[in-house]
């Protein structure tokens, strides 16, 4: 059966699950998948038994990602033999960053697989599609010369509806800075950053279909240096200055950053932003990773610890009530109790909203893999969970200390409970409050009440901006 065609030869369409794992970036990449999909006659569904064709958008950054990876292969296998059983035909594809990396060895360890697609490679889904339909197992995994950005189909009005009305925007990819622990670059590839008319024109049509809030992603994002209509380079700053003023978009983010690039003359424009720009939210993530110099050494990180603290220091100068996320590694090869202490007082010094922690996994071909003096798993372990202890206690904290307040609540989608919606506060916070279902796509004032686990809850007391379409408010 020729790729494209209804799969019962009558009008159905194929269905396409996409399951995503891991960051931001994936979620992106997710969607653009989709999209390349949706001219060639896929629907998306979120139930992978009845789809045709099964994506699994891996990541390559957490544990045991390869044997997750496999045993979700396992669990798809399934599925694929009951729906042949059925006489429908069903495709498996295994996409992002350990396909990448893995390449022709997920084929060889498993004959589920008929497609493996690396992540710089999603535009070229439905030649490669077509060639899998066709008994072919296929491997793509080389870097394209090709603009890949270019390439992937743009997502449609409904496509961008039924998302919500926050959106992520890959602006920049890549990494240059070959940090000894993580696959990144190897990957990803080498930095690159998109046009700045090309994001625009992509804000632009996100504010058309109701988009009210935008986070532009990628692997170094503050490393961002794309070109001008006029071939001049732009910094970060300046591109978030051009995207403030695009009509209906409200809220601003940026993520993830890197301190190396937060530090110096270069930055000194982007950390201004955050006391210009009304629509940049106070909430900026900048991993650290350690509080030893002598472990941001080991890991290759270019900043030391002063440089961090001194980034903190510059961009609360610029805006009073920022709050900073980060990730931290504990356990890294060579890793003493001081560094590990050094790394505590620092987690003290900043008072984080909240922070990813990670015990180090080796990731072979990086350098650290092959480093000696490997802290035992008892003791990374016991270390983890001393972190994750301040960690814990500044996040609830934080949250606490909008009990009694009235925050700016973007509203995005019905809760749980009849009459209930949720939404987001400047802080990325899940927000509940009873409202109108009219209001999604609004930006409402909210007194917060009560704080949850993972959640605030509050009531609202007024609309402060409603949506500029009526695509996501009805």
């Amino acid at each position: 059966m020729a790729y494209g065609f209804p799969r019962d030869g009558m009008n159905s369409p194929r269905k396409v699950h996409v399951k995503s794992f891991g960051c931001q970036m994936n979620v992106y990449d997710s969607n653009r998948m989709a999209d390349t999909l949706a001219p060639e006659g896929y629907v998306e569904t979120a139930s992978p038994a009845d789809a045709d064709l099964v994506i699994l958008n891996t990541c390559h950054i957490r544990e045991k990602a390869v044997d997750k990876l496999y045993s979700e292969i396992g669990r798809m296998r399934e599925l694929k033999d009951a729906a042949n059983a059925d006489g429908r035909q069903m495709l498996i594809a295994v996409a992002g960053c350990v396909a990448q990396a893995e390449g022709k060895e997920i084929v060889r360890r498993t004959d589920s697989v008929d497609l493996v697609v690396g992540s710089q490679n999603y535009h070229r889904l439905p030649s490669l599609l077509a060639r899998a339909r066709g008994g072919e197992t296929v491997v793509d995994t080389e870097f394209p010369l090709e603009d890949k950005f270019d390439a992937l189909a743009q997502p449609s009005p409904q496509a961008i509806a039924k998302r919500g009305v926050s959106a992520f925007v890959t602006v920049q990819e890549g990494c240059d800075k070959f940090c000894t622990f993580c696959v990144v670059p190897y990957t990803r590839g080498a930095e690159v950053s998109r046009p700045v008319e090309k994001i625009v024109a992509d804000v632009d049509r996100l504010a058309a279909s109701g988009v009210r809030e935008v986070t532009l992603i990628g692997q170094n994002v503050n490393a961002y240096h794309g070109l001008d209509a006029g071939g001049a380079p732009v910094a970060l700053g300046q591109l978030l200055r051009r995207l403030a003023e695009v009509p209906g978009i409200a809220r601003l983010r940026y993520m993830t950053s890197h301190p190396r690039d937060m530090i110096g003359g270069l930055s000194d424009d982007l950390i201004a932003a955050h006391g210009d720009l009304p629509a940049l939210m106070p909430y900026v993530h900048l991993p650290v990773q350690s509080g030893s110099d002598r472990m941001l050494a080991a890991m290759n990180r270019k900043h030391t610890r002063a440089d961090y603290l001194e980034a903190i220091a510059r961009l609360r100068a610029a805006r009073a009530d920022l709050a900073f996320t980060s990730d931290f590694i504990v356990g890294f090869p060579g890793e003493t109790e001081q560094d590990f202490r050094d790394t505590l007082t620092l987690a003290e010094e900043v008072n984080f909203a909240t922070a990813y922690t990670f015990m180090y996994s080796s990731r072979p071909g990086t350098p650290a893999a092959e480093l000696a003096d490997q802290v035992p798993e008892a003791e990374k372990a016991e270390r983890l969970q001393r972190l994750q202890a301040v960690i814990t206690r500044q996040w609830r904290a934080f949250n606490a200390s909008f009990v009694g307040k009235t925050m700016d609540i973007l509203v995005e989608k019905p809760g749980k409970l009849t009459g209930q919606l949720v939404g987001r506060s400047p802080y990325l916070q899940s927000v509940h409050v009873m409202a109108r279902p009219s209001l999604i796509g609004s930006i409402v004032k909210v007194v917060i009440t009560d704080v949850g686990t993972n959640t605030l809850f509050g009531e609202m007391t007024q609309t402060v901006r409603g949506p500029a379409h009526a695509t996501l408010g009805a």
